[in-house]
């Protein structure tokens, strides 16, 4: 007799159908994982990075391409980017090395075990912040760093498992931080602990004492010596070897819409500009106010803000938001004139590379006069080597002498480029006067420039009161320099003024005699608007608002306090408990530079007894008072919120405040806890390592 099945049976017997289709095309049909990294690399590819079909395996890619020497950079400002650029280039002419660059977030590391014997890698390193990886080297850093790391062959007992690798290792940090050029020292202990055999010293550049180029220098020939001698190179005249062909377009115009005038990429370029915003991505996002906070003979100090409605970008508290600039249409024209391409700022070019792995840095075809303006670094200190290398170009035979000269004496160029703050096209205009070098050959400026890199600043808004309004506090440089008549006029921050001063009906923008194109490519960024994108911060206020915190940051260096006592002015109004909340704020007079003056009354209203605002006021007596000193001053409440756990921040200047807000803090704790200095400074240490102690700094 057949069953019959009743209700409940058919039921379950669906769900189990159902559960059984779901297991079987999970990850095809439906949850599918995203591939954060993959999402990234395709927003890369818009604007020449990784091509369709770009294998993430090294050995592969060197064996493809015929390499034996490959470059590695951590980069986050270009430096590191230029120096392995430039190491690729010394390699191949010096020693007919076959090198390439590469990116490390472009490639796995599993298989560094493969790596062959007869082939070297080189790693230049850059540490960011409190001894952190650059945003395009967080991958590697935790691979190779790891305890275990999951190497392609063998397993992780192996002693030695890249025994057969050879390498160079570079790195660029700042002594004013405490884990100075720890990328580099991880990296080289790892490597080596893994069996690696590094060729030569370990090279450390320091930005903090400002001698980071000399330092490369000194480092790299004693490098090529111990590189040469282990795998028998031998050296030869070095002549320079184009990376990029540059092609002049006569078929195409500045008014073809396939064109780049300054577009970062091809969304961006169509019109279609989408997200994800990021570092190679930028969102131009409106501007809905700015103004000055003070205005003095030799400075003036900006406030703006900027809207991220629609970006689907999103900041905490303590974040960074990260403007890309322009150049200044003086240095444009005097980079064109220097050139001898005044006539051909509107001819259309293309650079492809002449080698399989050579990137070009930006989007063509572009004009000449659009790679200058929004593509290239032109207005960046000068290598004393790259000086050097232009020598063979020069247009007299004086200006070919002052050349060589200049590159083979560190001190002359130090007295002669360097401490005049020199742009490349002021040191041409100085070596050859009214002179053009046109026999320079374009490709060798785009190799021995870098790309215009986004300048970030701390936000100074809080995430909570204005999630989709972003607040900068920037100074505008224009600093005369001592001994001599030029004037260093900051690239982003005389941008930000010109902005401010055409949202503020000015009809005709000049900051310090200077002319920028504010309209954008193709009057994109009319409206003032301009590029930005958000990068992540650990500087962050304490998750439970009723702990202390303890701020000092002097000048600008107020911007992201402004933001953190924002907040906790928001969250006292809404009734939460909130901690004691001190700042440290120092400036010139009371009269003069005094920043959100007026906006301290108001929080200090909403947070009644919680707040407290300590200034020091430099230039108003007969001695000059600084941060440090009222620290001093507070040393009893200080210690005593430390010792509740409170959080201790510092933002600004990191080779003298910063160094001496560190110091004081540590005679503060010895004398009030009655400890020896060396106690005090391990009290310091560990409030550090445990993240109490947090800094924001910049040299």
């Amino acid at each position: 007799m057949a069953t019959q099945l009743d209700t409940l049976d058919i039921i379950v017997l669906t769900a189990l159908l159902l559960g059984t289709a779901a297991y079987f095309t999970k990850g095809s049909v439906w949850a599918i994982q995203k591939d954060a990294f993959n999402d990234a690399l395709a927003m890369s590819k818009m604007n020449g990075g990784a091509k369709a079909g770009k294998t993430r395996d090294i050995i592969k890619k060197m064996n493809e391409s015929d390499k034996n020497m490959i470059i590695f950079y951590g980069s986050q400002t270009g430096t590191a980017e230029d120096y392995a650029s430039r190491l690729a280039k010394e390699g191949s002419a010096r020693f007919g090395l076959k090198t390439m660059v590469a990116d490390l977030e472009e490639y796995d590391f599993d298989n560094l075990d493969t790596f062959p014997e007869d082939k070297v890698a080189v790693f230049v390193l850059a540490t960011y912040g409190e001894g952190e990886p650059t945003d395009n080297a967080v991958e590697f850093y935790e691979f190779v760093t790891n305890e275990e790391p999951a190497f392609s062959e063998g397993d992780s007992s192996d002693p030695g498992p890249l025994r057969n690798m050879k390498y160079v290792a570079f790195g660029l940090g700042n002594n004013t931080y405490e884990h100075y050029n720890s990328m580099v020292r991880l990296v080289d202990a790892a490597l080596t602990k893994f069996g690696a055999k590094r060729i030569g010293t370990a090279g450390e550049g320091d930005d903090g004492s400002g001698t980071m180029e000399e330092d490369f220098l000194a480092w790299k020939e004693p490098m090529w010596q111990a590189l040469a001698s282990e795998f028998g190179l031998e050296e030869r005249e070095a002549i320079f070897e184009p990376v990029f062909a540059i092609k002049e377009r006569d078929d195409l115009s500045v008014e073809d819409d396939s064109v780049y005038l300054g577009e970062p990429n091809k969304n961006h370029l169509e019109g279609k500009s989408k997200g994800p915003y990021n570092a190679h991505n930028p969102f131009i996002a409106p501007v809905s106010r700015s103004k000055e906070l003070f205005t003095v003979k030799d400075r003036n100090c900006l406030h703006m803000e900027i809207d991220l409605t629609g970006s689907n970008l999103s900041y905490t508290t303590g974040d960074h938001i990260a403007i890309w600039p322009t150049n200044a249409g003086q240095e444009v024209d005097r980079f064109l004139s220097v050139l001898g391409l005044t006539e051909k700022r509107h001819t259309v070019i293309d650079v492809t590379g002449l080698d399989s792995t050579a990137k070009v840095p930006f989007p063509t075809p572009a004009t000449y006069e659009a790679i200058i303006r929004y593509q290239m670094e032109i207005c960046a200190a000068v290598s004393r080597q790259f000086v050097a290398s232009l020598a063979a170009f020069a247009p007299t035979p004086s200006a070919k002498e002052l050349m060589t000269s200049l590159g083979g004496d560190k001190d002359s160029f130090q007295e002669t480029i360097s401490s005049q703050c020199l742009n490349i096209a002021q040191v041409l205009e100085k070596m050859a006067p009214g002179e053009a070098w046109s026999a320079i050959p374009f490709s060798m400026m785009i190799e021995g420039l870098n790309r215009i890199q986004p300048r970030y600043y701390s936000i100074s808004s809080s995430s909570l009161v204005q999630p989709k309004v972003v607040s900068v506090t920037a100074v505008v440089e224009s600093v005369r320099i001592p001994g001599g008549s030029n004037v260093l006029k900051g690239v982003t921050s005389n941008y930000l003024l010109a902005l401010k001063q055409k949202q503020n009906d000015d009809p005709k923008p000049d900051p310090y005699g200077l002319t920028y194109a504010t309209a954008g490519p193709r009057s994109k960024y009319d409206g003032i608007r301009l590029p930005v994108h958000i990068r992540g911060s650990n500087f962050r206020l304490p998750s439970d608002p009723s702990k202390p915190v303890i701020m000092i940051g002097p000048g600008t260096g107020v911007a992201p306090f402004r933001g953190f006592v924002q907040e906790r002015a928001a969250l006292a109004e809404k009734g939460e408990k909130v901690g004691r909340t001190l700042l440290f704020f120092g400036c010139r007079k009371q009269a003069e530079d005094f920043l959100y003056a007026d906006e301290w009354k108001e929080y200090e209203a909403k947070l009644g007894s919680a707040f407290s605002l300590i200034t020091a006021f430099s230039r108003e007596g007969d001695k000059k008072v600084y941060v440090q000193h009222r620290l001093a001053e507070h040393a009893k409440e200080v210690n005593e919120l430390l010792a509740q756990g409170a959080y201790f921040y510092v933002c600004g200047d990191a080779a003298n405040m910063a160094r001496e807000v560190n110091a004081v803090l540590g005679k503060i704790i010895a004398a009030e806890r009655g400890l020896t200095e060396t106690q005090a400074e391990e009290v310091v240490k560990k409030l550090r390592n445990s993240n109490l102690y947090q800094e924001d700094v910049w040299s």
